[in-house]
C-alpha cells in the first residue's frame, strides 16, 4: 500500500472560513483544474509551443494558445469567440464524431495541425476551416473555401495541399491556387469516403479514414458501404419535439460495413484500389505510411479478432506482402506502436505475445531482431524514436500500477528489462516529445497537484515551465483546498489470487470508532483503469466530504495489467468483475469503520451495467446502486466491442444469456436507480427500456429518470449537474438511512434467454 503526500497543503494554515465544493461548482463553475492546457504540440522547428485553454468563465470553450521558450512567454493566438460569436452551427456528421470522440460537450476549437514548415495552423471551427499564418506581419486567421462543412482536416506533409471529407466525398484545396478538388465522386447515400466507420472511431481509436504519403503523392483512404448493416430505427426524445433516426448500427452478430483501401493522386485521377484479400468479413483497423512515400502498411483482423496481419504494399504496383501476424486464443488487443524506422530497414511492433505489452524490433524482411522491451510489465505505448541516440521513449506503470511514469529504453534491446525512468515525482505523467525528441512536454498530476506543464531534456531534467499552476491564492481550487482529501491505494486478491488494486477516501473528519456508509463506484470494463494517480476527482472528493467512504477497484478484464488479468473475461462478462467487485465489498465491511449495511454502488456505461449485474447478483450484499446508461443485453451492442469477448451471438448463446441481468433478475431486490438519455447512439436507450418493461412485468420496484435529447455522455447545459445530484441524493436518501437489504429470491435459471 502507498499513499500520495499532501505536504504542500499541511504546511498551509487553512482560513476559518473556507467555502464548501458543490456539485454545481464542480459541474457548472468553470474548470477547478486551473489553466491547464490540452492538445499539447511542439512546432515542427520546436520554437513554439501551441495548446488548448478553456476560457476562465467556460470550462467548454476552448480557444487556441502558444508559449514561446525563447523569450518565455505565452499569448491567445485565435479566440474562438471571436470566429463563432453566435455559437457554432454543427452538421450531423461532426456531432457525431464529437461524440464518439468524447468531446461532445466542448466548444470552440478542439483540434488543430501544424504545417510542417511550421508557419501555420490549420484547425476547424463550427465546420469551416481556417489557416493561421505566424509568419505574416498581421497574424489573422484565414477562412477557406471548402464549400461545405468539412471534417477531419489535415495539411499534406510538403504543406502543398488541405485535405477534408465534405458530403462523404475525399477533397483538397491547393494551397497555391486556392482551387479545391473532390478526389472521389461515389460518396453518399450508405457509401463514405475518407472517413472511419462507427466501429472504428468508437471502438478501434481510429477517427480517421484516409492518410497522406509523406511526400504528398498520393492520399490512401477508406472506403465503406453499410449497405448491409442493418437499419436501428431510435427515437431520440427531446423537450420539444421527437426524432425518429435511421441509423444503421452493426450489433453483435449483424452484418458489418463493407471495406476498401484506396490510393488517389491529389491532383485527381481514378482511385486505385488494394486487395484486401478473399475474406470481406473483415477490419481494417490501421493503415501507416512508409517514410519513403513508396510503401505503405495495412493491418486487417478478421471478425473472430484472433488473428492480426501487417501486410507492406508498393503504392506503385500495389503488390503486397505480409510482414508478420499476431494471433491468439482470446482476442487481439489493437495499438498504435508501429513506427517505421528512417532506416528503412526495420521497423517497432507493438505485442502481447509475451503475456504483456511489449516492443519489438523487426526487420522489413519480417524477421525479429530482438525484443527492445521485456519481462513481467508492460508499456502504455511509444512516445517517440529517438533513432541518432538510438534511445525509444514509452509510458509504462512499471513501478506502481496506478502511475503513469515516462521511461527511456536501448534501440538494440540491451535495456530490454530494465528501462530508466524518466520522469519525477509520483502520479501521472503524460508526455509530448519534440518531432526530434531533443526535448518533451510533460502535463504531470497528481491528487493534490493540479495539471502542470513543463519542458524537460530527453533525461528527464527540468528546462522550464510552460503552466506552473500552483495551488495558490489565484487557484480556482485554492476556496475548496480543505475539503481536500488524501486517497489510499491498496490491494485485495481475487479468486484466482491475482492483485486487485483499490483507492479509498476516508469521510471528512473521519472517526475511526464510528461507522460510515459507502459510495462505491466503478467502470469495471475493459481498456479502463480508474484507480489511477491524478488530479481531478472531483466528485468523488465531494461525496467523502458528505460523510462517506469513497471506494473504487479495478476488477479482472480491465486495462494496464497484462493478459493474464484481462482474459478472465472471455466468452461471459459480468462474471469475474462481478466477483472482484464483491470481494473488494467483503474486504470493506471487514474494516471497522464501515457499516457494511450501507454500501451503495455507482457506475454509468461498462459501469451501469456493472452496478445491475452487482445488484441482481448480490442485492444481499448492497442496499442500493444507481445505473447510467447501461448495456442490459449484449446482443444489442456493436459488434467490434462485444464480439471480442463474447464472440458472436449464434456462436455464444448460453454466454450472451448469463452476461445479461435478465438472467438474475430474480435475485434484485436492492433499490434500483436507473438513469438514460433518450438520445443516446452509442448504448441505445432500448437498453433500459427493455430492463424497465421485465422489472414491471415482474412487479420489482425502481426508479428512473430519463433525459431528453441526451446522447451517452448527458452533456447537454445543466444535465451533468442534475444527474450528479441525482446521484447524491439517491444515496442520502437510500443508502445513508438505509436498513439491511431484504434476502434476495433464487436466482433464475441462467439459460432463459432474455
Amino acid at each position: 500500500m502507498r499513499a500520495l503526500l499532501f505536504a504542500a497543503l499541511t504546511m498551509v494554515t487553512l482560513p476559518t472560513m473556507a467555502e464548501k465544493l458543490t456539485i454545481e461548482r464542480i459541474f457548472d463553475g468553470g474548470s477547478l483544474a486551473g489553466p491547464a492546457p490540452r492538445g499539447l504540440q511542439i512546432s515542427p522547428d520546436g520554437s513554439r509551443i501551441t495548446f488548448l485553454r478553456a476560457r476562465p468563465d467556460d470550462q467548454f470553450q476552448l480557444d487556441l494558445w502558444e508559449y514561446r521558450p525563447k523569450d518565455n512567454s505565452t499569448r491567445m493566438l485565435v479566440d474562438s469567440r471571436k470566429l463563432e460569436p453566435q455559437g457554432e452551427q454543427l452538421s450531423d456528421a461532426e456531432k457525431a464524431r464529437r461524440e464518439r470522440a468524447r468531446t461532445a460537450g466542448l466548444r470552440g476549437i478542439l483540434s488543430y495541425q501544424w504545417s510542417p514548415d511550421g508557419k501555420q495552423l490549420l484547425f476547424p471551427i463550427g465546420g469551416k476551416l481556417y489557416l493561421y499564418d505566424l509568419a505574416s506581419a498581421k497574424p489573422a486567421p484565414r477562412a477557406l473555401d471548402t464549400g461545405g462543412d468539412a471534417i477531419d482536416p489535415k495539411i499534406s506533409p510538403k504543406g502543398r495541399y488541405v485535405s477534408y471529407v465534405r458530403d462523404q466525398n475525399l477533397w483538397v484545396i491547393d494551397l497555391d491556387s486556392g482551387d479545391a478538388r473532390q478526389l472521389t465522386r461515389d460518396g453518399g447515400g450508405n457509401v463514405h469516403n475518407g472517413e472511419a466507420e462507427f466501429v472504428a472511431q468508437e471502438e478501434m481509436g481510429r477517427s480517421s479514414g484516409y492518410w497522406w504519403a509523406p511526400d504528398d503523392s498520393a492520399i490512401a483512404f477508406e472506403r465503406y458501404d453499410e449497405s448491409k448493416v442493418p437499419v436501428v430505427k431510435r427515437t431520440e426524445v427531446y423537450a420539444d419535439r421527437t426524432d425518429v433516426i435511421e441509423q444503421r448500427y452493426p450489433a453483435a452478430g449483424d452484418p458489418n460495413v463493407a471495406v476498401k483501401l484506396g490510393l488517389v493522386a491529389p491532383t485527381g485521377g481514378a482511385p486505385r484500389w488494394v486487395d484486401l484479400g478473399k475474406d470481406a468479413d473483415i477490419y481494417l483497423v490501421r493503415v501507416n505510411w512508409l517514410t519513403d512515400g513508396k510503401h505503405l502498411s495495412y493491418q486487417r483482423m478478421p471478425r473472430s479478432q484472433q488473428k492480426l496481419e501487417l501486410r507492406l504494399v508498393d503504392a506503385k504496383s500495389l503488390a503486397q506482402r505480409t510482414l508478420l501476424t499476431e494471433t491468439g486464443t482470446t482476442w487481439i488487443n489493437l495499438n498504435d506502436d508501429l513506427r517505421f524506422l528512417k532506416d528503412g530497414k526495420s521497423f517497432l511492433w507493438g505485442s502481447e505475445r509475451s503475456g504483456f505489452h511489449h516492443l519489438y524490433l523487426y526487420g522489413l524482411d519480417g524477421k525479429l531482431k530482438h525484443p527492445v522491451s521485456q519481462g513481467d510489465w508492460q508499456i502504455d505505448g511509444v512516445l517517440a524514436v529517438d533513432e541518432h541516440a538510438g534511445t525509444v521513449y514509452v509510458g509504462s506503470n512499471r513501478d506502481f500500477v496506478p502511475d503513469h511514469q515516462v521511461y527511456a529504453l536501448k534501440l538494440d534491446g540491451s535495456t530490454a528489462n530494465a528501462p530508466v525512468r524518466i520522469s519525477k515525482g509520483d502520479g501521472s505523467h503524460l508526455a509530448e516529445f519534440a518531432p526530434n525528441a531533443a526535448f518533451y512536454l510533460d502535463t504531470y498530476s497528481s491528487a493534490d497537484t493540479p495539471p502542470q506543464v513543463s519542458v524537460h531534456k530527453p533525461d528527464g531534467t527540468f528546462l522550464s515551465w510552460i503552466e506552473q499552476n500552483k495551488l495558490d491564492e489565484k487557484h480556482p481550487f485554492w476556496p475548496y483546498r480543505a475539503s481536500l482529501i488524501k486517497p489510499e491505494f491498496g490491494t485485495v486478491k481475487s479468486a484466482d489470487g491475482q492483485t486487485l488494486y483499490y483507492r479509498l477516501y476516508k469521510p471528512a473528519g473521519f472517526d475511526p470508532t464510528r461507522k460510515y456508509p459507502v459510495f462505491d463506484t466503478y467502470y469495471g470494463g475493459p481498456h479502463a483503469q480508474l484507480v489511477a494517480s491524478g488530479w481531478g476527482d472531483y466528485f468523488n472528493q465531494y461525496m467523502a466530504n458528505q460523510g462517506y467512504v469513497v471506494f473504487t477497484l479495478d476488477n479482472r478484464g480491465m486495462a494496464r495489467r497484462g493478459r493474464k488479468f484481462e482474459d478472465p473475461i472471455y466468452e461471459q462478462l459480468g462474471a469475474v468483475e462481478v466477483d472482484d467487485q464483491l470481494a473488494g465489498i467483503d474486504w470493506l465491511k471487514t474494516q471497522p469503520w464501515v457499516d457494511g449495511r450501507r454500501i451503495g454502488v455507482f457506475g454509468w456505461s461498462y459501469g451501469g451495467y456493472m452496478t445491475a449485474m452487482l445488484l441482481a447478483k448480490a442485492s444481499k450484499d448492497i442496499a442500493g446502486g444507481v445505473a447510467v446508461a447501461p448495456v442490459t443485453d449484449w446482443r444489442l451492442y456493436d459488434t467490434f466491442y462485444t464480439e471480442r469477448y463474447l464472440g458472436r451471438p449464434q456462436d455464444n448463446e448460453a454466454g450472451y444469456t448469463r452476461s445479461s441481468p435478465f438472467a438474475w433478475l430474480d435475485g434484485l431486490t436492492s433499490k434500483l436507480y436507473l438513469v438514460h438519455g433518450m438520445a443516446d447512439d452509442n448504448v441505445l436507450f432500448v437498453n433500459s427500456t427493455k430492463l424497465m418493461a421485465e422489472l414491471q412485468k415482474r412487479g420489482t420496484q425502481f426508479q428512473f429518470m430519463a433525459y431528453p435529447g441526451a446522447k451517452h455522455g448527458l452533456n447537454l447545459p445543466g444535465q451533468r449537474s442534475h444527474v450528479y445530484h441525482l446521484i447524491a441524493n439517491f444515496f442520502d436518501r437510500e443508502i445513508k438511512g438505509a436498513a439491511a437489504p431484504a434476502a434476495p429470491k433464487p436466482a433464475a435459471a441462467a439459460s432463459v434467454a432474455p
